[in-house]
Parts: C-alpha cells; structure tokens; sequence
C-alpha cells in the first residue's frame, strides 16, 4: 500500500488549527463567512458533527471542488484534486486560489500534507488504502469525510431522485459551512432548472412511441461505454419525456458492443464531449466519425439522420454543472422534433 493512515502521522494533521483562520479572499457572498456555530449532517451513512465549520476542507474530485466554489467556499478550502476538465470560466479566479493537492487521484500522503479539517468527494471510491485512505482511517485522525448522497442511494430515503439527493448536497455543505442562505438559493434556482426541463415531458410521446436513447461517454479500445441504469443519464431521460435504452443494466457506465447498441436502435444519440480528457477517443468529433465509419452503427436511423445531440461528458456525471446538460437535453428533443 501507497499510504496507510499511520497513527504516528495523524497528529501531524495538527488538527487544532481546525480554530485557526486562513487564507483571506472570501467568497462573493457575507454568509460563506463560517459562524461559530455548531452543524450536525449525515452523509453516506455516517453522522458528522462540527463545532465550528471547517477551515481547511480538500475536495478530492472536481465535482465536490466545484459544488465548493459555487458557494464561495474557496478561502476554506485547503487543497483539491484530480481535475478532468478545465475549470468553468465562472470559477478560474476563485479556483486560482486553492492549492492543487493532486493534479490526479490523491494518495493519503498528498491529503495529509494538506492538514484538512474536512474531506469532500463527490464518490466514495475515493476513500480506499490505496488513493486518500477509508473513511474509517480519516475518522481516526479526526477529520469528516463528506461523500455526495448521489453516490450512496440506499443510504438516502427511499424515491430521492439523483437531483434531490445532488441538492440535499448542497444543503448539507450549507450547513456544515455557515453558508445555508447561499446552498439554499443554489437548489431552489436548480429545482427550478429541473422543472422548467420537465415542462414539454407530457408532450413528447409515451408507450410504444416513446423516444429511446442511448448516452455515449466514451470509446475506449474500440468499445463504447454507455450510460446504464444507475447513471444520471436516466433520470435525465425520464425528465425530459425519453427512455434510456440501457437503463436495464444496473451500472453507471457499462462498457457494451457496438452490435449491442445496434440492437437497441434508439431514436436518438447524446454524445458526451470529454474532449479537455484527451485520450483517444475522447471528443465528439472522434465519437461521430467512430459511428459513421462502423458497419452496423453507420446503418442507425439515428446516425443516419444525424439525430446525434452533444453535450459536455463531465455534465451527465452528478454535478453542480449537470442541470446544464439536461437543459440541452430538453432544448434537443424539441429541435429533433419529439415535443409535439
């Protein structure tokens, strides 16, 4: 193992300075200011309690790194890490001013060195022995760890739709910072999002003539991964009025065969751009020409008549960014002629 969260190393957290105030800058409201006050949040199953809001929290993703910047949190945050994309233009200056941990996955090593008060990921994948240790190992070093409730469904009440649980995000973090007034305008402006996306929903049709889709984030090897059925593409889908045509296969993002989604024929495709990823394979571009050169596919209604709509792959990953990708998903089933 890389980095086991050694005892002897926990005090070197020195997590006294969880009192201490750092860096100034501020975020661009008065209430993400922390108070002195006390926070009680359940997240992913465990209860997290604070006297004080914390002062050096680290976002290990960009997801949780921008859920952060969006409420002003920069001048509490002490590190964050492993950025897939460039950062919005609406947060370069406040992400400017946070200290890069990890350009990729951070290792225990790297968080330590950055004395968190608080750990925030928006998967808990993150929190293994081998990236930024289990949670279990940060609990005995006295640090909170945050996990995004999307990522945890079975610890949430039961009929939260992915969004809900991506707001009651918010809301938590509010609490956690001081900062409830700015988390509660950000959800109430996205559930608005979400409603004003559903609003032609009773007008595309339904049954038999409902239109499927198939979400392509990326080709790897020459085989496409999907969006499934635990994905956020498919509440997305039932949103705006369509059907995911894999929200059989109970994962996020299965890797399929090309004759597997010839099968399914959908109506039509949305591609995911991760082309700030680079790798092979990554941009729209290449995924279009991928599907125009293939045997079978190239044969698709869907490619033929180029029912093909494009959004930002990081966007169909649960994020402050993702009512974005559903507006466009929205705006694209009325510009290909399924709202009637």
């Amino acid at each position: 193992m890389r980095h086991p969260a050694r005892l002897g190393i926990a005090l070197t957290l020195a997590l006294a300075t969880a009192g201490c105030s750092t860096a100034a800058g501020g975020g661009p409201e008065a209430d993400t200011k922390p108070a002195a006050q006390a926070a009680a949040v359940t997240s992913c199953g465990r209860q997290l309690s604070f006297a004080e809001p914390p002062q050096r929290a680290v976002a290990l993703d960009q997801t949780s790194t921008e859920t952060l910047l969006e409420l002003g949190l920069q001048d509490r945050m002490a590190g964050t890490a492993n950025l897939k994309t460039k950062i919005p233009a609406q947060y370069e200056a406040a992400y400017a001013t946070v200290p890069v941990v990890a350009p990729k996955i951070a290792t225990g090593e790297q968080l330590r060195a950055a004395t968190p008060d608080f750990v925030a990921a928006g998967s808990a994948d993150l929190y293994t022995k081998d990236r930024a240790g289990t949670r279990e190992e940060l609990e005995t070093l006295k640090v909170p760890t945050f996990v995004s409730a999307v990522d945890c469904p079975q610890q949430n009440p039961a009929g939260k739709t992915p969004f809900e649980l991506l707001f009651s995000d918010y809301e938590n973090l509010g609490k956690v910072f001081g900062a409830e007034e700015r988390a509660g305008k950000l959800a109430a402006d996205q559930r608005a999002a979400v409603a004003t996306a559903g609003e032609n929903a009773p007008k595309v049709p339904q049954g038999a003539d409902r239109p499927t889709v198939v979400y392509l984030y990326s080709v790897f090897n020459g085989m496409p991964y999907v969006a499934g059925k635990t994905g956020l593409p498919s509440e997305m889908s039932r949103i705006v009025g369509a059907k995911n045509a894999f929200d059989d296969v109970d994962e996020d993002w299965p890797e399929v065969s090309w004759e597997e989604v010839a099968e399914r024929d959908p109506d039509f495709i949305v591609i995911g751009d991760l082309s700030e990823r680079g790798r092979p394979g990554d941009s729209a571009a290449e995924k279009r020409a991928t599907m125009t050169r293939h045997p079978v596919i190239s044969r698709l209604a869907a490619v033929r008549d180029n029912k093909i709509l494009t959004v930002p792959g990081i966007e169909l990953d649960p994020s402050v960014r993702s009512v974005h990708a559903l507006g466009l998903l929205a705006q694209g089933m009325k510009d290909l002629g399924y709202v009637r």
